[in-house]
C-alpha cells in the first residue's frame, strides 16, 4: 500500500483541541505523522489535496440500529455501511434490538459475519443484558464478551426488576463490562409521544414529564454504587436528569452519558402539526432543555453525541402520532446536523468531534477516534460551509424516516476513509 499524504488540510484534533491548518500522512493504514510540517512521504505516495477543508478522525455512533436479523427491508448492513460512509461514519456501534435480539453467541456471529460480508466502515456490535430483552434473566455476558460483544443493553426496553439489574450490573463489573442504560422511568414513560407541557396538552398528546428521565437514572446511579459496574446512559435529554449525572461523576462513579443529535438540534415544537418523522424515544424536549444539555456537552459532563440512528419504514411511520412507531435514521444527517450547532456558535469542532469520535471510542477502548500516530487512519474529510437541502430520497438508508427532510443544511462529506482506504468520495 502505498503512503497517503494529506496536504492543505484544516485539522480536526479533538485530543488536542486543536482546529489549524496542517497536513497528515498515512502509512500501512495507520497515522505517522500530522501537523504543520510532517515527515518525508516513501517514493510511492498518493497526494490529496484537501483545499482548506476540513480533515477529522471518523464519526465512532454509539447505538445504531441495523434490522438484520428480522427485518431487512428497514435495513440492512450493506445498506447502513453505505449511509455509513457517505455521512463521515467510519465505526457503527450496533444495537442489539433486533428481531430475534442479538442476546446469544449464535446471534452475536452471524451478524459479526454479515457486517463484515458487507458493510464498508468497521462495525462493533453490542449484545442483549437479558435475554429477549424481556427483563427476566440475564444473558451469557462471558460467551458474549469471548464472542465480540463490546457493550450490553437492552436499548428502550428498560429493566424493571431491580433484582435482575442489580444482578447484571455485578457480573458485568466483575467481567469488566460496559453497560448502557436507557434512563427513563419504565411505567410513567409508557405510551408518551410527547413531553409533558403547554404544548402536548394543546395538541392532545400522551406526554410524560422530564421527571421520568431523572428517576431512571437515579435509580441506575444507586445501583452503580451497589455494583461498581461501568454504564452509559444512552440518552440524557433534559436539564432535570444533569444535575444527577454530575454528582455521580464527582463521586467517582463510572459512568458517562450521550445524547441524540436531534435532541440536540430540534425541540418539541417542531412536531407542528403531528408530523411523525420527529416522534423519537425518548420525545423531543422543551428549548431549555436542549439548550441545557447543549451546555453539558461543552462542558464535557455529557460525553457523547450520536445518531440513534432506528430506521422506520413507511406503514410505520404513516400513523396517528400516538401509533407511529419512534425513532428517526441518522447516519448520513449526523454530521451535517451537528454543524447546525458549530454555525450557531454552540459547539466548535473539536468539541464536537471529542463527541462523535473521540470519547466514544475511549469508552469502548478502540484505537479509533484521533489523530494520534499509529492510530488506524479513519478520517473524514468535509466542508462545514457547504449549503443544500436535503432530499430524504437520496438517502443511502433503506427507511427514509429522517426530521430533516427539505431542511435546510451545513455541511458536506467530501471524502471517507477507513484505514486509509478510500471508502466514499462525493461526485
Amino acid at each position: 500500500m502505498s503512503d497517503l499524504l494529506f496536504t492543505n488540510a484544516r485539522l480536526i484534533d479533538p485530543e488536542a483541541g486543536t482546529d489549524e491548518p496542517g497536513a497528515l500522512l498515512v502509512r500501512d493504514g495507520r497515522i505517522v505523522d500530522h501537523g504543520q510540517e510532517v515527515g518525508l512521504p516513501g517514493e510511492d505516495v498518493t497526494v490529496v489535496d484537501c483545499n482548506g477543508k476540513c480533515l477529522a478522525p471518523g464519526i465512532v455512533d454509539l447505538g445504531v440500529k441495523v434490522c438484520e436479523p428480522g427485518e431487512r427491508h428497514k435495513e440492512s448492513y450493506r445498506s447502513a455501511g453505505r449511509a455509513a460512509a457517505a455521512g463521515g461514519v467510519t465505526t457503527i456501534v450496533t444495537r442489539p434490538d433486533t428481531a430475534p435480539a442479538i442476546d446469544s453467541p449464535e446471534t452475536l456471529e452471524f451478524v459479526t459475519r454479515r457486517a463484515q460480508e458487507d458493510s464498508p466502515v468497521r462495525v462493533v456490535p453490542m449484545a442483549a443484558l437479558t435475554k429477549g430483552r424481556a427483563g427476566q434473566e440475564m444473558t451469557e455476558i462471558g460467551f458474549l464478551m469471548d464472542a465480540g460483544a463490546v457493550a450490553f443493553s437492552d436499548c428502550d426496553h428498560v429493566v424493571a426488576n431491580t433484582k435482575v439489574l442489580s444482578r447484571a450490573l455485578s457480573y458485568a463489573g466483575a467481567l469488566g463490562a460496559l453497560v448502557i442504560g436507557h434512563p427513563q422511568d419504565p411505567g410513567l414513560s409508557k405510551g408518551a409521544a410527547a413531553t409533558s407541557g403547554k404544548f402536548a396538552s394543546l395538541r392532545g398528546l400522551p406526554a410524560v414529564s422530564q421527571m421520568a428521565e431523572r428517576m431512571g437514572l437515579d435509580r441506575d446511579i444507586a445501583l452503580l454504587e451497589m455494583t461498581g459496574a461501568r454504564y452509559h446512559a444512552d440518552q440524557i435529554t433534559t436539564a432535570r436528569a444533569l444535575p444527577a449525572l454530575a454528582r455521580a461523576k464527582a463521586n467517582g462513579l463510572d459512568i458517562t452519558a450521550g445524547v441524540g443529535i436531534h435532541h440536540l438540534t430540534l425541540n418539541e415544537f417542531d412536531v407542528a402539526d403531528y408530523r411523525t418523522f420527529f416522534k423519537l424515544k425518548p420525545p423531543l424536549r422543551s428549548e431549555d432543555d436542549r439548550t441545557a444539555v447543549i451546555e453539558a456537552v461543552r462542558s464535557g459532563l455529557i460525553d457523547v453525541i450520536c445518531s440513534m440512528h432506528t430506521p422506520q419504514d413507511e406503514e410505520s411511520k404513516r400513523l396517528p402520532f400516538e401509533e407511529a412507531a419512534s425513532g428517526a435514521v441518522g447516519l448520513e444527517t449526523l454530521l451535517p446536523a451537528a454543524m447546525r450547532l458549530y454555525h450557531a456558535g454552540a459547539l466548535d469542532l473539536p468539541t464536537l468531534f471529542r463527541a462523535m469520535s473521540l470519547n466514544p471510542a475511549k469508552r469502548l477502548g478502540l484505537e479509533a477516534g484521533r489523530l494520534d500516530t499509529g492510530a488506524p487512519a479513519d478520517l473524514v474529510l468535509f466542508d462545514p460551509d457547504a449549503p443544500f437541502v436535503l432530499d430524504r430520497f437520496t438517502l443511502r438508508s433503506k427507511s427514509k424516516n429522517t426530521p430533516f427532510d427539505g431542511g435546510r443544511m451545513q455541511g458536506r462529506v467530501l471524502a471517507t476513509y477507513v484505514g486509509g482506504a478510500p471508502v466514499y468520495r462525493r461526485d
